[in-house]
């Protein structure tokens, strides 16, 4: 059966990132896309110049009403929007876990967009705590996760997650896009540190926007369709650079990737 994997997350009024992203990624890997929209956003490759969040319960209304119907093999949660929605999405995903197993949650924290611009405050960082309490896996580039756990002298972000790991029950997948070198390494935390990594080549491109919102989502259809979770990244990770090398080079700042792999169909 195609996996049915349900994003839950912004959106992109640019279309490089957010629900327009995870769409285009979850239908390029062979899945079923559904959506619960929990912001809109008036945003480009430059700036995200507006946020307007969707009101909490109707954030879960649009959880509700798919999980009844149509059924989810895999859950993607991206940007939440306010404390409120974060909250009311966890109370309802517990209210649900108590009826039968939740399908594998992948929560990417977007709490710094590639701009720059903070998306997330304190309340919506401690709200997040409930969420990765449900996730199977978070992944926090390395803005992100200095916000999450914080970097206490000697810790680094390696010991920072782990700890962060063994608080929530979650695996962590440490992005690391931002930091300096010719290499991109990505980290899978758990609670006694790196249990595998994944490094390859970086590719020279200002066309990223989008990155993390196109690998969790990835990696939620992979996991929906019942591959190991490490497979999954990985195919996740080929994916996104597939998406960077077929970017169609629009935009003025951090234009969109090409997630179609530059195929048309005619």
């Amino acid at each position: 059966m195609i996996p049915r994997v349900l994003a839950i997350a912004g959106s992109d009024s640019g279309g490089g990132a957010g629900i327009q992203a995870d769409i285009k990624t979850i239908t390029m890997l062979g899945g079923h896309a559904m959506t619960a929209v929990t912001a809109i956003t008036a945003q480009n490759t430059v700036a995200v110049e507006r946020i307007l969040p969707v009101p909490a319960d109707m954030v879960v209304a649009q959880v509700d009403a798919v999980m009844r119907d149509l059924g989810i093999d895999a859950i993607k949660i991206g940007m939440v929007g306010s404390a409120e929605t974060a909250d009311a999405l966890a109370d309802y995903l517990v209210a649900r876990s108590d009826e039968a197993p939740l399908p594998p949650i992948i929560f990417d924290p977007v709490m710094v967009a590639t701009s720059g611009a903070v998306l997330a405050g304190a309340a919506e960082r401690a709200a997040f705590g409930r969420l990765m309490a449900l996730a199977e896996l978070v992944t926090p580039n390395l803005p992100e996760a200095a916000l999450l756990a914080g970097e206490r002298e000697g810790d680094g972000p390696v010991g920072s997650m782990a700890a962060l790991a063994r608080r929530t029950g979650a695996a962590i997948l440490l992005k690391g896009g931002h930091a300096l070198g010719d290499e991109v390494t990505d980290r899978l935390i758990a609670a006694e540190g790196v249990v595998e990594h994944w490094s390859a080549p970086r590719i020279a491109t200002r066309h990223t926007h989008g990155t993390g919102c196109t690998l969790s989502s990835a990696i939620a259809c992979g996991r929906g369709t019942g591959l190991p979770l490490g497979e999954a990244i990985g195919r996740a990770r080929r994916y996104v650079r597939a998406a960077l090398t077929a970017a169609p080079g629009i935009g003025r700042g951090h234009g969109p990737m090409g997630h179609g792999l530059g195929h048309v169909f005619v």
